[in-house]
């Protein structure tokens, strides 16, 4: 994956030579689409997990006790449209999945399974979501855009705790949507160069908005910070930080239809991860 995003940015700036005033889109068209691609690396800054009662199941550090530590690759893929100038449809998709080796140095409870001190580990979390993002540009001047809309999450969770003996396992996994708002804003300067700012986010703790039939405290917080430079066939290349989090705590009400749903129903996760990338978009 990263030689083939290399090879695209070296393949884009050799075109750029011949430029035209864009690849994929008519100067004058109505509607006109982007695509968008970010490789880079992914620091976990705070992790942790619970599945099962407090003061029964184990608080469990995924960097402290986990092995998550240390960097990972980080990926982005966004594709969309702009129709008039105003109206911004995106369809995102972000993998995210973080496996690690430990030995547990002290007993370990998650999800009515004890893992006992000394047993050898495989930790997997997986989080990859899928997103699509509606924005209207209502502040439209000519170096100046700023944005407000809404966005639905598909999450896409599977947390799995197994012995490498494979004697012990307990798997918890999830589908379900997730509402947020959505803000942008960009200002371009003479010459090319422009910063961009972009907010995903949520805070939910009643039924219905958290995307639950029952109260469930939940959030989400997807915000960039972006410098770039627009090259021709408008082709920008561009430097992104990004804080990515959320949060899920609460007493499931779900029935249990699948082997793979949690034997226990009280569950607290938290995350908050910042990532640094290159991209490029091409529009």
């Amino acid at each position: 994956m990263r030689k083939l995003f290399l090879t695209l940015i070296i393949l884009l700036l050799t075109i750029n030579v011949f430029a035209v005033e864009s690849m994929i889109n008519e100067e004058d068209a109505t509607v006109k689409f982007f695509l968008e691609s970010e490789l880079g690396t992914l620091g976990i800054q705070y992790h942790t997990i619970r599945i099962g009662t407090s003061g029964t199941a184990t608080d469990f550090d995924f960097v402290n006790q986990g092995g998550q530590e240390i960097l990972y690759r980080f990926e982005r893929y966004n594709a969309g449209l702009v129709i008039a100038d105003q109206h911004r449809i995106s369809f995102l998709y972000q993998p995210l999945e973080i496996v690690t080796e430990v030995t547990f140095k002290d007993n370990v409870v998650i999800d009515g399974v004890t893992f006992a001190t000394g047993t050898p580990m495989e930790v997997s979390y997986g989080f990859p979501f899928y997103r699509i993002t509606y924005g209207y540009d209502f502040f439209k001047e000519e170096n100046i855009d700023l944005g407000l809309g809404a966005a639905l999450q598909l999450r896409n969770a599977s947390i799995v705790f197994k012995s490498l003996d494979g004697t012990q396992m307990t798997v918890s996994q999830n589908l379900g949507p997730v509402p947020a708002i959505h803000l942008f804003g960009r200002y371009s300067f003479d010459g090319g160069f422009y910063v961009l700012t972009d907010i995903t986010g949520l805070y939910a703790s009643s039924a219905l908005i958290n995307g639950a039939s029952f109260n469930f405290e939940g959030s989400i917080l997807d915000a960039s910070l972006r410098a770039g430079y627009t090259l021709k066939n408008n082709i920008d290349l561009f430097l992104n930080f990004r804080f990515l989090g959320g949060s899920a705590s609460g007493v499931s009400e779900y029935p249990d239809l699948h082997w793979t749903d949690s034997a226990e129903d009280e569950t607290a996760n938290y995350l908050a991860t910042t990532s640094v990338s290159l991209g490029i978009t091409v529009k």
